[in-house]
């Protein structure tokens, strides 16, 4: 690793790929759009990209870097023009599937795009895959307005680590100090750094502590669900946007960060 930074937010391996392993991204496009996990995450994001794009210009040019399998677009399309990048030849052709075609293949570190073209950079479960996090930040930071704001979402705590930051190739997970001072490495101001996901996050340590226990090792926490519960555990998830709204959360299993280009 060549920054502190990221050396301090527990890196796993720098030979890992960037991205996930290829079985997941299937997995993860048809769970994606009903699993109660990226339906509670998508109210939250959205709670605070309505915050967000209120500050910013009609329309805003909004770039998701790590689009994925691209149900996080189709949600920023809501808020303006949005475009997405992807390190994963796999994850753009799921994109396309949904009828995304602003989608472009490109590394966080190196984005495809010129300086000062986007209102608004989201990295939504992103900069945890990246050997440089500070280096991809600063890209974040190149391609912003002035004026222009980062919507960040990383998983938190090293000691939640279980097999999704395996198979998605994670290398660290974050706490709000480091996330704040990674973010502060790469030129951003900070307005905002909160946890989210406080609801599950004992009956997720406690999961996933069973897991490591009993050796048991899904293709995939994202098939880890029960049919009925699911739109139930999204609205309860999802019911967090409210709190958020009014209070920073002392822990969680995620941490969300705003921040704004500063010159």
């Amino acid at each position: 690793m060549t920054n502190s930074m990221a050396t301090n937010a527990s890196v796993t391996d720098h030979t890992l790929p960037q991205q996930m392993q290829q079985h997941t991204y299937s997995i993860m496009y048809q769970v994606e759009g009903s699993h109660w996990w990226f339906a509670g995450r998508r109210r939250i994001i959205a709670s605070f990209l309505k915050r967000i794009c209120a500050d910013l210009r009609d329309k805003p040019r909004i770039l998701d870097v790590g689009c994925g399998t691209g149900a996080n677009l189709e949600l920023l399309d809501e808020f303006g023009q949005a475009e997405g990048v992807d390190v994963s030849p796999d994850a753009l052709a799921f994109c396309r599937q949904r009828g995304l075609e602003r989608v472009h293949l490109g590394e966080a570190e190196k984005l495809p795009y010129p300086d000062r073209s986007f209102d608004l950079v989201t990295a939504l479960d992103v900069v945890e895959h990246l050997d440089d996090d500070v280096a991809g930040l600063k890209e974040m930071h190149r391609v912003l307005r002035r004026g222009g704001r980062a919507l960040l979402f990383v998983p938190a705590f090293k000691f939640l680590w279980g097999v999704q930051d395996d198979v998605s190739n994670h290398r660290r997970r974050y706490t709000r100090k480091q996330l704040k001072e990674t973010l502060r490495a790469a030129g951003f101001e900070i307005e905002r750094v909160t946890y989210a996901n406080i609801t599950f996050f004992f009956p997720i340590l406690m999961g996933r502590l069973l897991m490591r226990l009993t050796g048991f090792r899904p293709a995939s926490e994202n098939n880890l669900t029960v049919g009925v519960l699911n739109k139930p555990l999204g609205i309860i998830l999802g019911s967090e946007a409210g709190l958020l709204r009014r209070l920073n959360l002392p822990f969680g299993v995620s941490a969300i960060c705003v921040a704004r280009r500063s010159e």
